[in-house]
């Protein structure tokens, strides 16, 4: 099985290094293109004003000067080519990507495109408690849960043009309650929070802080899932139509 490991943390990223042990325990076949530096929260977007630069840094290691994105289609486009991954797993990322982290999420991204690609992708995060943590995000559950959630998905059959989103507590290994499949939660907006600073020039500033989790009947959301210490696996799909709206749109305009 060929592995491509992307992030968006970037290439030397802690998180990087976990993900490469992680796949090594499915593979000895594994590429890592990712972006040479922090892309979190790029999304989706795409590096089209300026050129895509490569560096390689080892064998089967590269260095994308773009969005994480750009560095799966570079990888899918030139790299590997003549020789494309049978799996795309996209992470470790520093911090959840839970309910509408997923949009976005430079990480889930990186699954998207080879999701649409028609790869299998998975994207993998490591929650923190602590805010402010810095360096000191553990990534212990990761480590220890990575190979047990991912090798179930394998051979099960998906649908095409799907993805699956893989978040991991905030707990030590020993602690994590095992693993549960949720949807896909969505924060109270209501309660997002813009913190007001000023900088040395006395010019004001922002940081976005964001809103609380709801709470829903036997928490059956990504989000509370994750925060009651379980990895959280979340189907997603890349066609963003709201099939159900589709009818009574129609009837507007006949």
């Amino acid at each position: 099985m060929r592995i491509l490991l992307c992030n968006d943390d970037g290439v030397h990223a802690p998180g990087m290094a976990v993900l490469e042990r992680i796949a090594r325990k499915l593979s000895d076949d594994v590429t890592i293109v990712a972006p040479s530096g922090e892309k979190s929260g790029a999304g989706r977007s795409l590096t089209l004003t300026r050129p895509l630069r490569i560096r390689q840094l080892g064998e089967r290691r590269h260095a994308v000067a773009g969005t994480p994105t750009d560095a799966v289609m570079m990888a899918l486009g030139l790299i590997m080519k003549d020789n494309p991954p049978d799996l795309i797993l996209s992470g470790v990322n520093r911090g959840a990507n839970l309910g509408e982290d997923v949009s976005y999420s430079g990480t889930v991204s990186a699954a998207m495109e080879g999701a649409l690609a028609g790869i299998r992708s998975i994207a993998l995060s490591q929650v923190y408690a602590k805010a402010g943590a810095g360096e000191n995000v553990s990534f212990a559950a990761a480590e220890a849960w990575g190979e047990r959630v991912l090798r179930p998905l394998l051979d099960a059959p998906w649908a095409p043009r799907t993805l699956v989103n893989i978040n991991f507590p905030a707990r030590a290994a020993g602690d994590v309650l095992g693993i549960r499949v949720v949807g896909q939660g969505l924060r109270d907006y209501g309660e997002t929070e813009l913190i007001k600073g000023t900088d040395p020039r006395g010019f004001d500033y922002y940081w976005l802080k964001l809103a609380g989790m709801p709470h829903t009947p036997a928490h059956s959301t990504d989000l509370e899932a994750a925060a009651d210490g379980w990895v959280t696996v979340t189907p997603l799909h890349c066609d963003m139509t709201h099939h159900a709206s589709m009818a009574a749109i129609a009837s507007l305009y006949s």
